[in-house]
């Protein structure tokens, strides 16, 4: 009787171990086939993460994820930066997937980040947007235009412009590379010993004294653009056909593309599968590829304002998306430029900080509240620590000494301002920051009133101007009002970046940030972080 016993118990237990198995497998199925119809349940085997440069949120947004949803995918996406995200996944960080935006970065990482299966997605060149007018203006329509001309017409003070940061994004970068390469003469590849040429750097610092505004995001770019009052722009085509669709809804002018004949850069925002080696996740990531390259994902593309066709002509476009009266033209042969190495694109984009681009003259509102004390002024103190150091080279973001820096130290009053004329002779301030104690109110207002009376005679021609005004609270000392009238009596655009960390009531910043066609940056997780990134805003 023993003997059956045990054996029962013995057939029990396999039973149990078998039904658990398949009651898995149904579950896994289950969410797999109800994703397709539109009720999903998380799997393990369906999550994947994807990791992706901003521009392309729009495309990932409404077209990848809903497709991901119908197979039944849990789809997880970060958008970054280009150099964020290499560093980020330099720096150990999981993911299943990257969309970059141009697959020079891809060279960039470590050995320890496999990327395989990679595949061009689309192509955009990164021109110049011109409002008609002054391209007219100009005498640049109708006419083959080289990146001299521009230059020119810069330095003769009747072109300024706008675009994204080269140490921070894509665009940026690769316009950068690109001017770099078609003023140095177009070498077959470019070098260390080109950027060594006094007359090239004499050339770019003329060219980037034209920069009006700078921005960190391309996104944030097109924001900003159609906010402000500028007359030109440096992005991608497809940020221009974007922009120009929103400026011709409002009744706007828009802008007329440039393509300089001797070169233009172009992103080839390749996705790739990083292999950790997991059958399961390449799955996936092969379907969504297969999805991007397949007709109905192009066309979703060619809608977005991307070219999917690699080089030479295409006639047979969408008139209504590619605009030849934007002067989009897909009929003209585009010479793209070749990418140097990456040592060459680091020291390119360490020169750009330190040497070529304008200088800043920026300050910094930092809250001294009572509510600070303890790990709030921890963090601030390590957060200006990096700004402030070389330690912010490896990002590119350090100051030069053509740099004017204003710290602003606030709590129910604004006392005092620590400054230097000189960006890399910080230890005075810094020692200040270290040794001011929190104590008192929140004169929010009243510290960014301070800010634009330290800036409001800056010869913007010379500097780029901003206020960066970092808070953990509620501004309870001074008025919105107060602030406002300043910002209208003073009739110049500074930009008031904010920086939220604690409690920091949103909704005052948002209207500082309007008021000044700024931004936001949230700091309450990563306050370093937060101020590495408002960094590529000025």
């Amino acid at each position: 009787m023993k003997k059956n016993t045990t054996f029962w118990i013995v057939i029990a237990i396999i039973l149990m171990i078998l039904i658990t198995v398949l009651f898995s497998t149904i579950i896994n199925r289950m969410s797999y086939e109800i994703g397709k119809n539109g009720i999903f349940y998380t799997s393990e085997d369906n999550y994947f993460k994807i990791i992706a440069s901003q521009e392309n949120e729009s495309i990932i947004e409404n077209t990848i994820i809903p497709y991901a949803e119908s197979q039944g995918y849990e789809v997880d996406v970060e958008y970054s930066g280009t150099l964020d995200i290499i560093q980020q996944l330099n720096s150990g960080e999981q993911y299943d997937a990257v969309w970059l935006s141009n697959s020079i970065w891809g060279y960039m990482l470590n050995n320890t980040v496999t990327l395989s299966n990679s595949k061009f997605t689309n192509i955009s060149p990164i021109i110049f947007g011109i409002k008609k007018s002054k391209a007219e203006e100009l005498g640049f329509i109708g006419k083959k235009i080289y990146t001299q001309d521009i230059v020119n017409a810069i330095s003769e003070g009747k072109l300024k412009f706008s675009m994204s940061n080269p140490t921070s994004t894509n665009s940026g970068a690769s316009a950068y590379l690109g001017m770099l390469s078609t003023l140095a003469g177009n070498p077959e590849v470019l070098t260390k010993e080109n950027l060594n040429d006094t007359k090239l750097k004499e050339n770019l610092k003329t060219f980037f004294s034209g920069l009006e505004r700078s921005s960190g995001s391309e996104d944030f770019l097109e924001e900003l653009f159609l906010k402000g009052d500028y007359e030109s722009v440096f992005t991608y085509e497809s940020s221009i056909i974007n922009i120009n669709k929103k400026l011709e809804s409002q009744g706007k002018e828009p802008l007329y593309a440039i393509y300089p004949v001797d070169g233009v850069s172009i992103a080839d925002s390749p996705f790739a599968y990083i292999d950790n080696k997991d059958e399961s996740k390449k799955e996936i990531f092969e379907d969504i590829q297969s999805y991007i390259l397949s007709d109905e994902g192009q066309e979703a593309l060619i809608q977005d304002g991307k070219r999917t066709w690699y080089g030479g002509t295409n006639t047979n476009v969408d008139k209504k998306v590619f605009n030849p009266d934007w002067g989009i033209d897909t009929t003209q042969y585009i010479s793209p430029i070749k990418y140097p190495n990456t040592e060459v694109i680091k020291l390119a984009l360490n020169m750009y900080q330190t040497e070529l681009r304008k200088p800043v003259h920026i300050a910094f509102c930092l809250d001294y509240s009572s509510s600070m004390d303890g790990k709030g002024i921890s963090d601030l103190k390590d957060a200006m620590q990096y700004v402030l150091t070389l330690e912010s080279s490896k990002d590119f973001i350090q100051f030069s000494e053509k740099d004017k820096i204003d710290i602003i130290p606030f709590t129910g009053d604004v006392h005092e301002v620590w400054s230097t004329t000189n960006g890399t002779d910080t230890d005075s301030i810094l020692n200040n920051i270290y040794n001011y104690r929190p104590y008192g109110r929140t004169a929010l207002y009243l510290a960014a009133n301070k800010a634009l009376d330290l800036l409001k005679d800056e010869d913007k021609d010379t500097y780029n101007v901003s206020v960066v005004l970092m808070t953990d609270g509620y501004g309870n000392v001074g008025t919105y009002s107060d602030l406002e009238k300043k910002y209208r009596e003073i009739n110049k655009e500074i930009p008031i970046y904010s920086i939220m960390f604690g409690s920091a009531d949103e909704e005052q910043l948002e209207q500082i940030a309007t008021l000044s066609n700024a931004k936001i940056f949230d700091g309450k997780e990563d306050l370093v972080k937060a101020f590495k990134e408002v960094r590529g805003y000025n």
